[in-house]
């Protein structure tokens, strides 16, 4: 079993509340570096890139470079997803694959200007990019403020972004993507489809801050609780019978658990 991307998550703990995001229903947490090293290394073989998100913003641990340095000594490709208000803590740092920046997380409620918040994202963006980092500003066209994050972005990459765009190239290194919103299942009262595609524990699957191992990055609360690379190993979990019934389910385009139901986070994509 070879995954794209396994999620770890650091933190489960972030310094906004956006109102698209779920309220964390667990303890605020932090994973020790030690417990970082156990994950990376009962995962090593089963993927090259890790991802440092599924709640929480990442930025907010305070041993967040060492992690990326540690996971990156260890051959891993590190991702991360962030807010970008704390993105100055990464200026320093070169062994970071790719940084998407979530930028819908903009709200005038944190006392800091629009002009304020990306200036310092570009900022630090750029120097990352300028070593080989990937930046990729995401944005939901949903959100009010979008409109004038877009102008802000195409005034300083010299460039248009039309609210059609799906995808651009601003500069080297860094690009803009448009994602659809979507409402988290854990939100969702409504029973949904029983049926759809869903590329779960094929090509990826998250590691909670307690060392949960879930389906995926939106199962945000452990529902789906698989097993505990903290007790056990990845090999041990992916032949039980929970993963192996929810495996054969999800490649016959089946959803047998009642959050997946709720899910429709790929049908929006497709």
């Amino acid at each position: 079993m070879k995954y794209k991307r396994i999620y770890i998550e650091i933190t489960n703990v972030c310094n906004l509340r956006c109102s698209f995001c779920p309220l964390n229903e667990r303890k605020p947490s932090y994973m020790t570096l030690k417990q970082f090293e156990t994950i990376l290394y009962k995962i090593k073989g089963y993927t090259d890139y890790i991802y440092l998100h599924v709640m929480g913003e990442p930025l907010m641990h305070p041993l967040i470079v060492e992690m990326i340095q540690l996971a990156s000594s260890k051959g891993f490709f590190v991702q991360l997803t962030t807010n970008g208000y704390l993105i100055e803590k990464l200026r320093g740092v070169n062994d970071l694959r790719q940084i998407n920046l979530s930028l819908q997380a903009y709200s005038s409620d944190y006392e800091k200007s629009m002009e304020d918040y990306l200036n310092t994202i570009f900022s630090v963006a750029e120097v990352l990019s300028e070593k080989g980092t990937y930046v990729n500003y995401r944005l939901w066209v949903q959100k009010p403020e979008s409109e004038l994050l877009l102008q802000l972005l195409s005034k300083h990459y010299f460039t248009k972004i039309e609210k059609e765009d799906k995808t651009k190239t601003l500069a080297r290194n860094i690009f803009y993507s448009k994602e659809n919103e979507f409402v988290w299942p854990i939100r969702k009262k409504e029973k949904g489809s029983c049926s759809g595609f869903c590329p779960a524990l094929r090509d990826h699957l998250a590691v909670l801050v307690d060392g949960t191992v879930v389906p995926c990055c939106l199962d945000n609360n452990g529902i789906i609780n698989l097993g505990n690379l903290f007790l056990e190993d990845l090999k041990h979990i992916i032949c039980s019978e929970l993963y192996q019934s929810m495996f054969r389910s999800f490649k016959m385009n089946k959803k047998v658990h009642s959050l997946c139901q709720s899910c429709d986070f790929y049908q929006n994509k497709l």
